[in-house]
């Protein structure tokens, strides 16, 4: 900042007082005779550019805080800058009276200061999850419908890429395999397979990164040679008991590898009940359940069954995932799942739902996820590449959205890159 120095100040004692006002403003020598006789004589105005941002030393008067308050009681006050001006408002613009308002919201969003003090939500690398595709391969192969993703060698490519998100504050991530075609079955036997893909995975991030939260996919889907979510009867009816038998075993399965949030994403009724115990009976108390309370079936998930080659073979998922018409159904499941001791509760997809992840906010005290999934990815990767939007501004604004309509944690493919923005990096 600019120096104004008012010297050869004379108090009738024959001694010179040095003043210094630190600010935008002109030099000012003061001399006087008398304390009452001030002349001021204008110099020219010199800014040092690293005072004026506040990187340079500010020198001190080197009086008492008597001496400068005697200053001031004699009439000798430093100047303070002059008020600025009004700016002139366009040629053209109409005269009009002021309107009788008490109340102007604006005033306090006039300035980047104002607007950060009262922000009301706030969003943080804690607030993500990073969901991570992984395969048996040892190279990472790039997933055509999903820009800068890609299926994960889970012994190197993972290993990299949790390492990265976590220099920037991601340490959750889920886990999503896909799984080789000869170990698919119609009963999906290899979810449970404590020597399986995911187990594995679980075993060596553990053991490289024990800190990390390692949150699982608990469906059938990825290890099914049908594509659904739960073993299919003859007559294409999912059978729902029987499921969930299955799910029990593959989450002790992964609560076993390290798992420390396991996630039933079937949506098969009782789940969640039947999960606990299981996990609860043998000696995993200590493990989460984050319920996909409210998934619907939704069309904005073609590029994450892309990912997976996960398709259903026949028909689709809307016998026990929800209608994208409901509203009031998503409070049967939040009652349900809390009941059953869900720990957590998700809703998926993000945006287009954020008047559920409202209701639940407003209905439950338990922790709310939003998953905003691959279409949604997709869709904000495909727009900035068509410069049609600006890709990191509507990323951000599209994740404090999640976060305003009340999810604690978001699963977002766009953790990695959304983190590095928050802690100021460049893409």
């Amino acid at each position: 900042m600019a120096a104004m120095t008012l010297n050869s100040v004379n108090f009738g004692a024959a001694k010179a007082v040095k003043f210094e006002y630190v600010g935008l403003k002109a030099h000012q020598n003061i001399t006087s005779a008398r304390p009452h006789s001030v002349k001021f004589v204008p110099r020219a105005l010199t800014v040092n550019a690293g005072e004026a941002q506040g990187g340079g030393p500010v020198k001190k008067l080197g009086k008492s805080d008597e001496e400068c308050e005697a200053a001031v009681v004699a009439g000798i006050v430093p100047e303070a800058p002059p008020i600025p001006p009004k700016p002139a408002a366009p040629a053209g613009t109409p005269l009009a009276a002021p309107l009788p308002l008490s109340r102007r919201p604006r005033r306090n969003r006039r300035s980047p200061v104002l607007r950060a003090a009262f922000q009301e939500t706030s969003i943080s690398p804690a607030n993500l999850v990073y969901p991570l595709f992984i395969h048996e391969g040892e190279e990472d192969t790039p997933i055509g419908a999903m820009p800068g993703c890609y299926r994960l060698g889970w012994r190197h490519g993972l290993v990299e890429e949790v390492a990265k998100a976590r220099d920037v504050g991601v340490n959750s991530i889920v886990l999503f395999p896909k799984v080789p075609d000869a170990l698919k079955t119609s009963t999906g036997d290899e979810a449970y397979n404590d020597n399986g893909l995911v187990p594995r995975t679980i075993r060596l991030l553990k053991d490289k990164y024990p800190d990390l939260i390692i949150y699982t996919d608990v469906a059938l889907d990825p290890y099914s040679s049908d594509g659904h979510d739960g073993i299919v009867r003859e007559d294409g009816v999912i059978l729902n008991d029987e499921t969930v038998h299955q799910l029990c075993k593959q989450a002790v399965s992964q609560a076993r590898a390290g798992a420390d949030v396991v996630s039933p994403s079937d949506m098969m009724d009782g789940r969640v009940g039947a999960i606990r115990d299981a996990l609860d009976a043998e000696g995993f108390e200590h493990v989460s359940i984050m319920s996909y309370t409210a998934k619907y079936a939704s069309s904005f998930y073609g590029p994450f069954r892309e990912a997976l080659d996960s398709n259903p073979r026949f028909g689709d998922k809307k016998t026990y995932q929800m209608n994208p018409a409901n509203y009031r159904e998503a409070l049967i499941e939040t009652h349900e799942d809390k009941a059953e001791g869900a720990d957590i509760l998700l809703v998926k997809p993000g945006l287009p739902y954020l008047d559920i992840i409202r209701l639940l906010r407003d209905n439950s005290s338990l922790p709310i996820a939003a998953y905003q999934v691959s279409g949604e990815y997709s869709m904000i990767k495909a727009g900035g590449a068509l410069k049609m939007i600006d890709e990191e501004r509507v990323m951000m604004e599209s994740l404090m959205c999640l976060r305003r309509a009340g999810a604690d944690i978001i699963l977002t493919y766009f953790a990695l890159q959304a983190a590095r923005c928050m802690c100021g990096e460049k893409r």
